[in-house]
This record gives C-alpha cells, sequence and structure tokens, in this order.
C-alpha cells in the first residue's frame, strides 16, 4: 500500500518530536539519501521537512545505538530467523514485552533500550536470520514502503515507554559472538585492512553487477565479506552506499568502470571537513556532583536538555573549585562554555538551575552579572569576586562585534577582556594603566568561567576570519543539541539537600586559609601515570592536525588545555574529599574536548567565509547540505530568494567549475527536473 507523501512528513515530524532522530531512505534498495547516510539523521523539523520535500515518498530511516538510544533485534524468517529465535528462546526464556515492528518483507523488528555502552551491529551471529541493529546501523520504521508493495507497521500502539531493556542473555551473546571472531579476523591472511576496505568492496561488487546482480543480491554479498573480513568494518550505510553507486552502471557497462579502476574516483576520501555529529551519549555522564546537578536540572525542566544540562553542570562545579585546586601543570577550573540550541528549546533553564542552587546555598558572590555594559564593569566584578561565573544569554551578539568592532565597541572591550582573563587564572591579571596609580589593577589568581547561551544561526553569524586568527573562538566549548524535547509539567522542586550540602562543602574549603581570597595556594590534585598516557596520545594527534598549519591551527592549539581543565572538573565532582584525575576522568576529558573541537572547526568550515561572494556560496551550500546533498533547482531557489537570479547562477557555476557541485538531469513523464548534487 502507498503511504500519502504528507503521511509520511507527519511521520517523520512525529518521531523527531518524540526524541527520534530521522532521515529519509530510498523505498526499493533501504540506501540512506542524505549525504552523510544515518549520520546526517535529525531531530530538527525545518531539516526533515526539506528532506522530504526533495523526496516525497522516501522511506523513515532511523539510526540504532547511542543516537537514539535503541536497540533493534531484526528477524527475517526468509533466511530462518524465526526458527533460529524459537531455539534461543527454548534456551533462554521468553523476550519481554517491548516495542514490536512488523517489516515489509515480514520480518519483526524488536526494540531495546540502550545500554549504555557500545553495541556492534552483526548479520547472523546470533543465529541465522537474526541481526543486531547497535551502533552504526540502523532500520527503516513504519509507515515506510517495501519494495513488496507491503508496509512497515506497530505490532501495537508505538510508545517509546513500552521499550524494554535489554535481555542479559541477549547482550551477553553479543559481546560473546564479537570477542569470539576476533582473533580468527586478526588472523586471517584475507583481511582486508583499513584504505582498501572501500576499493575492494566496490571490485567485488563490480564483478557481481557485471554478471547481473541486483542491488539486493551485491548489498547482502558485500555486507557479510565487510563484517567477515573488512578490519576494521565499514558503517553499514557506506556499504549500502557502494552497491547503491555500482548498481547505476547497467551489467554491460560495469566491465568498463571495473577495468578503468573507477572505484578510486567513486570511493576515495571526500574533501572538505566531516561533521562528527551530536556529542555521544557516553560522555554526558560525569559521575557525583555534575550528575546530581544534572538529575534536578532534567526532572524538573520543561524540555529536558541532557547536553544542555551537562554544560551548565559543569560550570557550576567550575566556579565552586575556583582558585581551590589545580593540576600539576597549573591548570585551574575556568573555561568558557557556550549552549547552542534553537528558540524555545529549553536553553536558559541550566543558568536558572546554576542560579537557584547558588542562590540558596548563600553563594551569590559566585554568581556573576547577565549583562556587561563595559570591560571596566567585568574587571571590577572579578575584582570583587576573582572567583566567579558569567552567565550570558544570545552571547552571539557579542561574538559578531569580532569582525566589526566599530559596531558594539564596548562588547568587543569585553570579548578582548575575556580573552586574557583565559590564560591569567595561574598568574595575575593586570588591567589597563593609568597615570592615577590607583586605578590600576591587579588581580591574583583570577578564575573566571562563562557560561552563555544562543540560538544557532546568531553564534554562527557571529564566527569571523578575525575571531579563527586572534583565538578567542579556540577559547570556547560549544555544547550543541538541535534537540527538541516534548514538554513536561511538574510542580518546580527544590533543590536537593545533597547539592547544597556539596556547594556549601566547597566554600567552606579554604586551602590557604584566611589569606586564600588574596593570594590563594591551590591544592594540586595528583594525575595518575595511566592518566598522563592518554594526554600524551591526545597532544600527538593535536600534533598532527597543527601540522598542517591551516585556517584552524589555533582551535586545535587548545584542545589538550580545555582537556586538562575538563578532567580537574571530572576529579572534584567524582570525590570533592580526595579528588584524582585518573583514567576515567581523563578519557572521558579528552574524548569531550576533542569532539567537541571537530565540531567547531566543521561549523566554522561551513559559515566563515573570505568576502562576500564566498559567504553566499557557502550559503548555497549549507542549503543543498541540509536537503540531504541533492536538491532540486526549483527548491534551491525556493530557499536562497535573498540572491538575485543572475547572482544565484554565477554561484552556481561556480561551485560545478570548482567541483564543489554538479549537475543532475532527471526525465519524468511530463519534463526534465534539474538537480544540484553536493560533492564535497
Amino acid at each position: 500500500m502507498t503511504i500519502p507523501p504528507n503521511d509520511i512528513l507527519q511521520e517523520a515530524i512525529h518521531y523527531a518530536q518524540q526524541g527520534l532522530p530521522v532521515f529519509p531512505c530510498e523505498v526499493d534498495s533501504k540506501a540512506p539519501l542524505t549525504r552523510n547516510g544515518f549520520k546526517d539523521a535529525s531531530v530538527n523539523i525545518e531539516h526533515i521537512k526539506c528532506w522530504w520535500a526533495n523526496h516525497p515518498t522516501a522511506n523513515i530511516g532511523m539510526p540504532t545505538g547511542a543516537t537514539s538510544h535503541l536497540i533493534v533485534m531484526d528477524i527475517d524468517p526468509r533466511h530462518g530467523g524465526d526458527h533460529a529465535l524459537q531455539g534461543l528462546l527454548d534456551h533462554y526464556g521468553p523476550l519481554p514485552d517491548t516495542l514490536t515492528a512488523i517489516t515489509g518483507g515480514g520480518g519483526t523488528h524488536y526494540y531495546f533500550r540502550y545500554p549504555g555502552h557500545f553495541v556492534k551491529c552483526s548479520m547472523g551471529k546470533i543465529g541465522p536470520g537474526i541481526d543486531i541493529k547497535g551502533d552504526g546501523g540502523y532500520v527503516i520504521i513504519p509507515p515506510s514502503g517495501h519494495e513488496s508493495g507491503s508496509n512497515y507497521y506497530w505490532d501495537g500502539e508505538f510508545d517509546l515507554e513500552t521499550v524494554a531493556d535489554i535481555p542479559e542473555w541477549l547482550l551477553s551473546l553479543i559481546h560473546a559472538d564479537n570477542t569470539s571472531i576476533a582473533p580468527e579476523a586478526e588472523s586471517t591472511e584475507n583481511s582486508i585492512p583499513q584504505g582498501q576496505r572501500n576499493n575492494t568492496l566496490a571490485s567485488l561488487a563490480g564483478t557481481m553487477r557485471r554478471v547481473g546482480m541486483s542491488y539486493d543480491e551485491i548489498l547482502a554479498a558485500i555486507l557479510k565479506v565487510n563484517e567477515n573480513r573488512c578490519q576494521p568494518p565499514l558503517a553499514e550505510s557506506e556499504v549500502c552506499q557502494i552497491s547503491r553507486s555500482v548498481c547505476r552502471y547497467e551489467p554491460d557497462t560495469v566491465a568498463v568502470a571495473v577495468a578503468e579502476n573507477h572505484y578510486d574516483q567513486m570511493f576515495s576520501p571526500e574533501p572538505g571537513i566531516a561533521d562528527p555529529g551530536p556529542i555521544p551519549e557516553t560522555l554526558l555522564h560525569v559521575p557525583g556532583f555534575v550528575q546530581k546537578v544534572m538529575a534536578y536540572n532534567l526532572d524538573n525542566a520543561i524540555r529536558p536538555q541532557p547536553v544542555l544540562a551537562l554544560a551548565g553542570a559543569i560550570q557550576l562545579q567550575a566556579v565552586l573549585a575556583a582558585r581551590k585546586v589545580c593540576d600539576a601543570r597549573e591548570n585551574r577550573t575556568n573555561l568558557y562554555v557556550i549552549g547552542v540550541a534553537g528558540s524555545g528549546a529549553g536553553k536558559e533553564f541550566a543558568r536558572k538551575i546554576n542560579r537557584r542552587i547558588l542562590n540558596t546555598a548563600g553563594l551569590n558572590h559566585l554568581d556573576g552579572h547577565d549583562e556587561l555594559a563595559s570591560d571596566a564593569g567585568l574587571v571590577k566584578a572579578i575584582e570583587n569576586n576573582p572567583a566567579i561565573l558569567f552567565q550570558i544569554d544570545e552571547f552571539g551578539r557579542y561574538l559578531r562585534t569580532m569582525g566589526d568592532p566599530k559596531r558594539a565597541p564596548h562588547l568587543y572591550n569585553v570579548i578582548t577582556a575575556f580573552m586574557k582573563l583565559f590564560s591569567c587564572a595561574d598568574s595575575t591579571y593586570k588591567g589597563k594603566a593609568y597615570a592615577d596609580p590607583k586605578r590600576n589593577v591587579e588581580i591574583h589568581h583570577p578564575c573566571v568561567g562563562l557560561y552563555a547561551t544562543t540560538v544557532p544561526d546568531n553564534l554562527y553569524q557571529g564566527i569571523t576570519l578575525e575571531s579563527l586568527k586572534d583565538g578567542f573562538y579556540a577559547r570556547l566549548l560549544l555544547f550543541e543539541t538541535d534537540h527538541f524535547p516534548s514538554r513536561q509539567q511538574k510542580a518546580a522542586a527544590k533543590v536537593p539537600q545533597e547539592v547544597l550540602d556539596i556547594a556549601k562543602w566547597w566554600d567552606a574549603f579554604n586551602p590557604t586559609g584566611n589569606l586564600h581570597d588574596q593570594f590563594p595556594e591551590p591544592v594540586e590534585i595528583p594525575t595518575l601515570p595511566a592518566a598522563r598516557d592518554i594526554f600524551d596520545d591526545l597532544a600527538a594527534r593535536v600534533d598532527d592536525e597543527l601540522a598542517k598549519k591551516n585556517l584552524y591551527s589555533s582551535i586545535w592549539a587548545r584542545v589538550e588545555e580545555k582537556a586538562c581543565r575538563l578532567a580537574l572538573i571530572y576529579a572534584c565532582s567524582a570525590n570533592r574529599e580526595c579528588p584524582v584525575i585518573d583514567e576515567a576522568a581523563t578519557q572521558w576529558a579528552c574524548q569531550l574536548s576533542e569532539h567537541i573541537t571537530r565540531k567547531m572547526i566543521f561549523i566554522a568550515d561551513q559559515w566563515v567565509s573570505d568576502g562576500y561572494f564566498d559567504e553566499k556560496q557557502k550559503k548555497v551550500l549549507r542549503v543543498i547540505r541540509d536537503a540531504g546533498g541533492r536538491i532540486s533547482q526549483s527548491y534551491l531557489g525556493e530557499k536562497t530568494r535573498s540572491l538575485q537570479k543572475k547572482e544565484r547562477a554565477e554561484i552556481i557555476d561556480n561551485l560545478e567549475e570548482t567541483g564543489a557541485i554538479k549537475k543532475e538531469l532527471v526525465k519524468n513523464t511530463t519534463k526534465t527536473v534539474t538537480y544540484y548534487v553536493l560533492l564535497q
């Protein structure tokens, strides 16, 4: 049965509103229609509307694993999955009642909660016809269509509350099975190493296509080869892309592609900078105080935002420990954190929680002003309270002054002062020099934190070449989320006493006694040898990036410094009375700092322009990317109506000439439609 396009779109939007990221897929092949496959999955309604405007009959895909917090067991009766499952149930007992879907091919999808750690996808390892869709996988969800003419549908009502925990026996089988094949995979002489995987799979696919094999037949074969021989296996979406690309050739022409080795062109690494995606769910957990503040936040928020709850809680712990702890390299807890979310998505709640906790605990002196009129006002506030957290809304307008100081010189001076203060926490801040020595300001060990929020466009438009070159952007940590959670209505709860007790404990903790306010001597938190090794690994990766000597070197130069400060905050949160920077603290801090850095570089690459024409070019490229990497000429015109027709044509011609996009002509029953496809 064919589902009306508008119904498919509305269902996709409904899933996104439930917090499930989705993306469009082809009906017959199940292959993603977005540039980066399931990695492009989003809960952003505007992105979803763009995708389905370009592909109105597309199926709905959903990534599995940490991204959606769901694991799916796929039972295919055509390959004996029903019999294999029954054998497992006879041995281990029945499955728990859980959300279940019937596939268009007559199979069954059992949905389980993500266990909080990596779960590898597998095909047939648990049993014939039983696939596990975990991290790096995706599934088609109802009411999507199937090449058989049937549709996917839910076995009962769709309700995420009914999703059960994955059975321990099933999880054990998944891990045991993965473990059991590891030695064999490592020792086999036929393994396909990294760097040869795409070409080898494409060559195999081409050979099969030459004898007339279909997309499904080729895909099934190379998925098995990928799983058994590729070291490490490619993501399932990449394998689908290989099969789809090869099947564009007719059987009688694919031999030419094989002979001329077109695969190097089809699957060579793409230029440009990849989007690392959202902050992984595994990095949203910091034990101790941070976790308690996050729990209080998420339990009381109208729209719970875990990423922003983490950002706010990190900064609260940072200011409580400010000027009181350091690591062996004299790093302190001061960070500049920016929470990025759409309007009405709940970005302000973490600021309110921090303020509520500080005020209730009687620690108002740590809570800085939420508006800064001048750099003199900023410095005066810090002079009065050298350990302080400023919480500012709509921070994008501050950033925009970096490109045009005359536009708002007072804000420009505020940013300049923040830049200097970032590196003064272990030394002395000296303000402007005046003829009257009484006006000269010196602040010993100022530990200034910033938690600011902004909507995405205001932030992105404020990122300039100047802010990249002068290093202010590099000092930031962007906690970005496009999640728009459902509303929850709960009566406001008081701050938990345990949270207040910990906040007051930190206030009472004065390592240097009565002189702490003027001349603090922080306690050095020890770093374990294994943790130092993790920092060294990060430093080596940073050195590789710095060797490229490009526009983003200033951002990479701050990665390890920010990781050290994050690890210090983690240690204080986990055990305030006996903190230690251990492997867990360092692993979390390094992964988070590196992930955010890659995201910041991706954002800068998309938005920072060199002049007017480049700015408009990047706008056109963003529109095509947001549409899934392929957009019709008419829809592109609609989304860029601010451009004049001649101007748009010049931009498109230049993008084609430079290899950024290509033109596709698609004939239908009435006319030929022009599409533009992203190549970078």
